[in-house]
């Protein structure tokens, strides 16, 4: 057995530690699992949507303590609350189209036949959530496999410890039945293994690109089914008869955001030249206001990057770009909590920035953003392609129909007009190229959690 260290970057001391599984217990925990599922599955799907929203509120009841712990664990400022709320929202959504969504399709019943084809849980899922929003990323696939009638064992990022043990607390509070929702510390290595040996029914993975590279390592040969997401370059472009004060509120906080950790944060933006000067300007103005300091106090509005090393390598992207020409906007001196040598990193704005650039090309993950001069609808549509990431992309213009035909151009999982770093749960959360594969949430979301079984049943 190891070892898992969550280290707070609030002060880089350890704030929590766990052993991992040993072969032994793991085995328990899927025997378990295993057979919870079938009679689990027995159920009405209505009877396991509401032992789940009893769930969410047990979350609901524990937000207030929630927020604080994530502040500690990846440094979100307490003044955001935590996540519950949006938990509420996803998990909902999905209880309340399950019925439709799992409805047999029915293609014949006459005296002679009856002809239909039933989804049926697949069994086992393993989720394996990230760190960045650990309720929110979690629940997309958490409540909707236990709906569809499937045992679930979750594993957490190390920089999240605590947030699986929550949810053991929240579903033994629900009357979830033992056994079916297990959260569980692995190592990398044990996570391979335990692939590898077909240990489980359907994989949901969130997390970096080399991650999902080493998933599919471990699972090749198995043919076993795996939704996979993986990262984002996320483009916003602002057309030229877009609402500039909205675009510039939207696109910056959605690239600021939880110190620009977010899965579909913006991390490169394209202005139209007539804009491109006033976009700029109160961009500017808007980081220039923000408060970097402990996420405990009430006052700050950007905390510490969750690790050292995650802000290290934006300072890397930074310094390069500037090194190759890029102009920086934000005087980071201002931020006295970046010191060089911690999570705390200061926002920055870069411009005279183009793709030749890592910081226009490579993941960020941190609160930097580029912002590049167009001068037409074609050349932005070539730039947010110039990308190996497919996640979201963000169109601002009072033109429907421009961001329609806009949208159809750009290679990726999801076009939003006029709005930015969003998840819709009836919308089908998916993405392109490295990003990855798979679909969750929405009516769709149940497909990759359940499979197809086709009855055909004759009369004599």
């Amino acid at each position: 057995m190891a070892t898992l260290t969550c280290t707070s970057p609030i002060n880089g001391e350890t704030l929590a530690t766990r052993e991992t599984m040993s072969s032994k217990d793991m085995a328990t925990i899927l025997e378990k699992a295993r057979s919870a599922q079938k009679s689990w599955a027995g159920l009405s799907i209505a009877d396991r949507a509401t032992i789940v929203m009893k769930a969410i509120d047990a979350l609901e009841a524990m937000n207030a303590d929630v927020t604080v712990e994530i502040a500690h664990m990846m440094g979100r400022p307490v003044r955001y609350g935590g996540e519950i709320g949006g938990v509420r929202e996803r998990a909902g959504y999905m209880a309340e189209v399950a019925t439709s969504a799992l409805a047999p399709i029915e293609i014949e019943e006459s005296d002679a036949f009856h002809r239909y084809i039933a989804r049926e849980p697949v069994g086992v899922v393993f989720v394996v959530a990230p760190w960045n929003y650990p309720y929110l990323t979690a629940i997309n696939a958490v409540a909707p496999s236990l709906i569809a009638g499937n045992a679930v064992v979750l594993k957490h990022a190390t920089q999240t410890l605590l947030a699986g043990e929550r949810f053991v607390t929240a579903f033994a509070e629900a009357g979830l039945p033992d056994g079916l929702f297990a959260n569980v510390f692995l190592t990398h290595d044990d996570t391979s293994a335990l692939i590898s040996a077909r240990s489980f029914d359907f994989i949901n993975f969130t997390g970096s690109v080399n991650g999902g590279r080493a998933m599919e390592r471990a699972a090749a040969g198995t043919f076993t089914p795996m939704g996979l997401e993986l990262g984002g370059k996320d483009p916003g472009y602002v057309r030229a008869d877009a609402n500039l004060d909205a675009a510039v509120d939207t696109l910056i906080d959605g690239a600021m955001f939880n110190s620009g950790q977010c899965c579909c944060g913006i991390e490169r933006i394209y202005v139209h030249e007539t804009l491109f000067d006033n976009f700029v300007e109160k961009a500017t103005a808007i980081v220039d206001g923000y408060v970097l300091g402990d996420p405990l106090d009430p006052e700050t509005t950007l905390g510490p990057m969750a690790h050292k090393r995650f802000a290290d390598e934006v300072r890397a992207q930074t310094s390069e770009a500037i090194a190759s020409g890029a102009t920086p906007l934000i005087e980071t001196g201002k931020f006295k909590r970046d010191t060089g040598d911690t999570a705390y990193l200061a926002p920055q704005i870069l411009v005279d920035v183009d793709h030749s650039m890592r910081v226009m090309r490579d993941e960020s993950f941190g609160p930097v953003v580029g912002i590049m001069k167009v001068t037409s609808d074609e050349e932005a549509i070539e730039l947010m392609n110039d990308s190996d990431f497919g996640l979201t992309a963000s169109i601002w213009t009072n033109d429907r129909d421009a961001a329609a035909h806009i949208g159809r151009g750009i290679e990726t999982g999801t076009v939003f007009m006029n709005r930015a770093d969003y998840l819709d749960p009836a919308l089908c959360w998916t993405g392109c190229k490295d990003t990855g594969r798979g679909a969750s949430l929405s009516v769709l979301g149940y497909q990759s959690i359940t499979r197809a079984k086709s009855y055909h049943l004759k009369t004599v």
